[in-house]
């Protein structure tokens, strides 16, 4: 009995934290604009124009503009992602709970995993909705373009939710080190929307710049898209050294994280 009631405890745990996220309004509407919101607003922006003036421009589908809505949700689905984990990673000790939290019993290090898993489980599903809609845009209102093939529509889709979890998982490592849900959405923003499309193109940095995730999530880009989906200049990376670089990020996230939520003052 009690090898099986365990297991039911610690999921019970982590829904407990995702369910504590949606009940957050403004954070589940801010999230829904970010990512469901800005695709059906874009391929329903192209549409229309496409039907006002057909001779003008064309229809919202095909391959490039699926390019379009990757780059739309890769950008955006980061922002969303950064607030969700800027959230999840400061929102008890912001609002004081932390304590009452560790007072429990339970340890820190597992409730430091459970709102890790919750708050991921919380994000990318709207990521993913997103991206489905984005798909089925690009394959029914392809009208005489190319229309995206399966393969292309799965890797496309598997780039972007990689995009999302990466900076979920930093911005909640930092939130983490921080204690500041503001800061924390400042600091991650800033390097993903202004500081490493800088370090990408100054040429000068040479192998420096493999360094950055952003870039390194460029290179996984997939080459069908063309410069459609592109965020800045593509360098040149080995598949394993995209791997490691994205790898080392995460895990230095969650763990720098993780040693700062088990040893500070509850």
């Amino acid at each position: 009995m009690t090898t099986i009631a365990y297991p039911l405890a610690a999921r019970s745990l982590e829904v407990s934290d995702l369910l504590k996220l949606r009940r957050k309004r403004g954070l589940v509407a801010t999230v829904a604009l970010l990512t469901i919101g800005a695709i059906a607003i874009t391929y329903g922006a192209i549409e229309l124009l496409h039907v006002i003036d057909a001779a003008k421009h064309g229809p919202a589908g095909g391959i490039a503009n699926l390019g379009h809505g990757a780059f739309v949700l890769a950008a955006l689905g980061a922002v969303a992602a950064t607030v969700v984990g800027a959230t999840v990673g400061a929102g008890d000790l912001e609002a004081g709970v932390y304590r009452e939290l560790v007072v429990t019993g339970r340890s820190r290090l597992r409730l430091y995993v459970s709102r890790l898993i919750g708050g991921m489980a919380f994000v990318l599903p709207f990521v993913a909705v997103a991206y489905a809609l984005a798909a089925i845009a690009t394959v029914v209102f392809a009208g005489d373009r190319p229309a995206p093939d399966t393969h292309l529509l799965i890797t496309t889709g598997l780039w972007d939710l990689l995009d999302a979890a990466l900076y979920y998982l930093l911005a909640f490592g930092v939130a983490c080190l921080t204690g500041a849900r503001s800061y924390t959405i400042g600091i991650v923003l800033a390097w993903r929307l202004a500081v490493t499309p800088i370090l990408a193109k100054i040429s000068a940095l040479g192998i420096v710049r493999e360094l950055v995730p952003g870039v390194a999530l460029q290179n996984l880009t997939p080459a069908a898209l063309g410069d459609a989906a592109q965020q800045g200049p593509r360098v040149g990376m080995s598949v394993a050294a995209v791997a490691a670089v994205l790898l080392v990020w995460a895990a230095a996230a969650v763990a720098i994280g993780a040693w700062r939520d088990t040893t500070r003052d509850a």
